[in-house]
């Protein structure tokens, strides 16, 4: 999907939920969705300086992610300390939870929906060894495709 439609959509998420995707803001978004990888706050702002002609402090730009993040339009990467933009930006994802596949070669990263059944199960299998699950985001080591080829195939 062409990044101009998803940086619309991203302004009518904001939008309909009384927030504004201001101009420094859809700089960031723009970012991670013209990158089409996982990065850091400080990866972001070169990318944004490098790439895009914008120049935006880190400090701005952990702001400015924050605000995406707690949005749903962009997910922060826990294992890696990075951030994506959210797959689904422009559907509605609301009866899945996102969970992400990373390639432990490349460091490519894609945005797959698990249902909320399937997070339910889990969590009780987790309470019926005394434990709670803090956090139903899910990020799996894998191989990407392209990786797998490069490599020979699967061991």
């Amino acid at each position: 999907m062409k990044s101009e439609t998803i940086l619309e959509q991203a302004a009518l998420h904001c939008e309909s939920r009384g927030r504004k995707l201001t101009a420094k803001r859809r700089q960031v978004l723009a970012g991670l969705v013209k990158s089409q990888k996982a990065l850091s706050a400080y990866d972001l702002a070169d990318y944004c300086r490098d790439k895009l002609g914008t120049s935006l402090l880190p400090t701005s730009v952990y702001r400015i992610l924050e605000f995406l993040e707690s949005l749903g339009l962009v997910h922060r990467l826990n294992t890696a300390n990075k951030y994506v933009a959210c797959a689904h930006v422009t559907c509605d994802g609301a009866n899945e939870i996102p969970q992400f596949l990373i390639c432990q070669s490349c460091g490519s990263v894609k945005e797959i929906g698990i249902t909320k059944s399937f997070v339910q199960g889990l969590s009780q299998a987790v309470e019926k060894v005394g434990f709670h699950l803090a956090n139903n985001q899910l990020e799996l080591e894998c191989l990407c495709a392209d990786c797998v080829v490069q490599q020979g195939g699967v061991q």
